[in-house]
């Protein structure tokens, strides 16, 4: 096979060598425009995973990096002058410039043409002369840029200014020096790479970057570094570094771009490393990736027959474990970005948070590591939240108003569309039922509407009349009798997005038959086969208030413990909230200030009506999840408003606002916007929902601050005695219904939530010269968060 590789960086350099490796009768060519001893940065990182893969596949070169491999266990933490160790980390770095000579050195022995100083052939020209053309060229990839209308790369330009620089200070253990300037916070990554130095990466916010006068407006030439920025950051860090230089290569203030790609090839041309793909420094290092890629690629090619086959599983094997590790990175870099929220937090706290902010570290990971600090994070836990005892975050009890829940585990809302005329029946009574026998502190209904042209679907639940009100009752009545759960009541109206099918026989699809009008902010439709709803007027809007009062009437009387206004998912008052839903230019929309009015006029009115000892909440969509929708800073303006009502708590959801959403699924991966209210607006407590399947997740979320109580749905659906099985997983003694007592004894069997890295190898050919190369993270960790 003719293969041409553009791109002499790491990425690059191994897959040809292991082309050659694996068949020297491949003629493989590699260009690249810098000279061979020119390289930019200082150290890179690797991972154990990745390290295990290099060795499989490459025992001599593997052998190689080892003996020069800076290894260390511990992360420091500096922060408000007081140093916070965590262990158990495992790191391994090595410099970027040995990295690139072992690579050079081996490609040379192995028979691969390097061509340094030289830039490559057109790619038109390259894919017509070779069987194979690789673009390993970088963050700014011409061969990518040369396809775009095939890759349809988006480019994310990143709010953080960083720059990457080196020292004579050899660490001991990954540094994080959190430092407070009269600008704003400064934050540095510091991790050692060889006996003699350590990479120094300073990073800030581009508003800190511009009060600290770090923005010159001066241009520097391609190799130069911006020593006067350099200078600065020496005087900035000085007691930091003690004496030790700050060196600079190629230094200049960075803005971090995160580069994804719809496609990673086309016929036989293919991209790896940062042309394919960024993520944030702040988690691991790209060139980790770049030869993941590489080794990926080379494997399927020995497997397959033919190059697009090859490709095609290359991209396959590569791009899940590159969504995953580039979502981590996503939260990683927007966490630093967001740094100056967390900044007041307590230091244990603050590095507990720290650690876990790319949501891939948990509780459960950082207890395995260094038991002693996870040990500190609970008891700093406790006593901030005033309680005796320490105990697993979930289960450490709440007061929500005057509300007392034994513990931060509620079982969420979840429309169940099996009323009949509005009427719970039998199965609500067995499925909520359950759910408050289950050992969660709150139980949520699902969306109960407020009048029959309020329904989602004519399965749903109503309080518009006392035969409703009574069957709330007996279901209320039993979660009290039997268990110590209490119950809150969700209410609301559906608006625009009503008169629908049940979920499953076609979600959002409108009725075939016995349709009722639907309504709305203004006369737009949720989706393309959606029906178009009227515009209320002022007589609507006084008539569907009225009928929020009557059924918060019937709610207080059924014995409901809390109510919580739903103000999501595109219901009618969200769709108020939304410019996708609402463009009246009357007092009702427009501006947020407008938007806002008519869903705090039902919320007042129904307040007025509430018991005042029972609390009311309110669920808002956090991010609209399109352009044009509403942000996350929307959602913060929207809970300043309706705490300033009265609301005792916010219930984080996002989207579901208009059917061309395109929203960024992941693990808790709602948690951000309750992170940002939580930190950003005083006198409620906030809910976090979303994604939560696990318990480790649960406290991890409490105790970094993200949330005050977590809301899980479909995980109760799967167990409806989740919480309760959670507490005996853990080894905490939670209340057990009487009934069930002998259950509670029986040891847990082994733990389901356990996220355990995976490495699957494959041999080639020949027998009598094994080549181990594919290499398979599942789900693996990143030690830097």
């Amino acid at each position: 096979m003719k293969i041409a590789v553009v791109g002499g960086g790491p990425g690059g350099l191994y897959f040809a060598a292991l082309m050659k490796q694996l068949d020297p009768t491949h003629v493989v060519t590699v260009w690249e425009r810098e000279a061979p001893d020119v390289t930019f940065g200082f150290g890179v990182v690797f991972s154990d995973e990745t390290l295990g893969g290099i060795e499989n596949a490459d025992p001599e070169f593997a052998d190689a990096m080892a003996r020069r491999f800076a290894r260390w266990t511990d992360i420091d933490i500096h922060y408000r002058g007081e140093t916070h160790t965590v262990g158990g980390q495992g790191f391994a770095a090595m410099s970027r410039k040995e990295l690139l000579h072992l690579l050079q050195q081996r490609c040379l022995a192995l028979g691969v043409d390097v061509r340094f100083s030289t830039p490559a052939p057109a790619a038109e020209e390259l894919r017509a002369s070779h069987d194979l053309v690789v673009g390993a060229d970088g963050v700014n990839s011409q061969v990518r840029q040369a396809f775009q209308d095939v890759f349809r790369s988006t480019v994310d330009r990143r709010r953080n200014k960083y720059m990457w620089l080196g020292t004579d200070l050899v660490f001991e253990a990954f540094q994080f020096y959190i430092k407070d300037t009269p600008w704003g916070t400064v934050q540095v990554h510091g991790y050692p790479y060889s006996d003699t130095g350590s990479t120094f990466i300073v990073e800030m916010h581009e508003d800190v970057w511009r009060r600290a006068g770090f923005d010159t407006g001066e241009e520097f030439p391609p190799g130069a570094s911006d020593e006067r920025a350099v200078d600065r950051i020496r005087e900035l860090f000085a007691k930091e570094l003690d004496g030790h230089e700050v060196y600079a290569n190629n230094s200049k203030w960075l803005s971090f771009t995160t580069v994804r790609n719809a496609r990673w090839h086309d016929g036989n041309l293919v991209l790896v490393g940062d042309a394919a793909h960024t993520a944030h420094f702040s988690i691991g290092s790209g060139t980790k990736l770049a030869m993941e890629d590489s080794l990926a690629l080379a494997a399927c090619l020995h497997e397959h027959a033919d190059v697009e086959t090859a490709l095609t599983a290359y991209e396959a094997e590569r791009r899940p474990v590159v969504e995953s590790t580039q979502r981590a990175a996503q939260a990683s870099l927007e966490w630093f970005e967001n740094i100056g929220m967390y900044t007041g937090q307590e230091p244990t706290r603050f590095c507990f948070n720290l650690l876990t902010r790319s949501r891939r570290i948990t509780y459960d990971n950082l207890r395995t590591r260094d038991a002693e600090f996870a040990d500190r994070v609970d008891a700093e836990f406790a006593a901030s939240q005033g309680l005796a005892s320490v105990a697993p975050a979930m289960f450490q009890p709440f007061r929500l108003g005057p509300l007392e829940l034994k513990n931060r585990v509620i079982v969420s809302a979840m429309d169940m569309y099996s009323a009949d005329d509005g009427v719970p029946g039998d199965f609500h009574l067995v499925h909520l039922g359950s759910k408050a026998m289950g050992g969660a502190g709150l139980v949520m209904t699902e969306m109960v509407c407020v009048s029959p042209e309020g329904r989602i679907t004519p399965g749903c639940t109503g309080l518009w009349n006392d035969e409703q009100r009574d069957s709330w009752a007996r279901i209320v009545a039993f979660a009290h009798d039997r268990g110590t759960a209490r119950i809150g009541l969700q209410l609301g109206h559906s608006g625009r997005k009503g008169s629908t099918r049940l979920m499953w026989e076609g979600m959002d699809d409108p009725l075939p038959e016995g349709n009722w009008e639907v309504c709305g902010p203004s006369a737009l439709p949720y989706g393309p086969s959606s029906a178009v709803p009227a515009e209320v007027t002022r007589a609507d809007l006084d008539r569907i208030t009225g009928e929020f009062v009557a059924a918060a009437r019937r709610g207080a009387e059924a014995g409901f413990d809390l109510l919580e206004l739903h103000c999501a998912h595109g219901y009618l008052l969200s769709s108020f909230l939304s410019l996708v839903a609402n463009q009246r230019t009357d007092e009702y929309g427009g501006s947020l200030e407008n938007r806002l009015r008519y869903p705090l006029e039902v919320f007042d009115a129904v307040r007025a009506v509430w018991p005042a000892e029972r609390p009311m909440i309110v669920r808002i969509s956090a991010t609209d999840w399109v352009d044009g929708g509403n942000t996350e800073h929307d959602a913060v303006e929207i809970a300043r408003a309706f705490v300033a009502h009265g609301a005792q708590a916010i219930d984080v959801s996002s989207g579901q606002v208009t059917a061309a959403e395109r929203p960024a699924y992941g693990r808790s991966y709602q948690t951000p916007f309750a992170d940002r209210i939580r930190h950003e607006v005083t006198g409620a407590a906030v809910i976090a929902v979303g994604a939560i399947a696990s318990y480790d997740d649960v406290n991890s979320i409490l105790l970094a601050g993200r949330a005050d109580l977590c809301a899980i749905g479909r995980t109760h659906l799967y167990d409806p005695h989740w919480t309760l099985h959670a507490a005996a997983d853990q080894g905490y003694q939670a209340e057990w219904p009487v009934q069930y007592r002998a259950g509670s004894r029986k040891p847990p069997s082994a733990r389901t939530d356990a996220i355990r890295p995976r490495l699957s190898l494959l041999r080639a050919d020949p027998p009598d010269r094994a080549v181990h190369l594919r290499w398979t993270p599942h789900r693996a960790h990143s030690v830097l968060g």
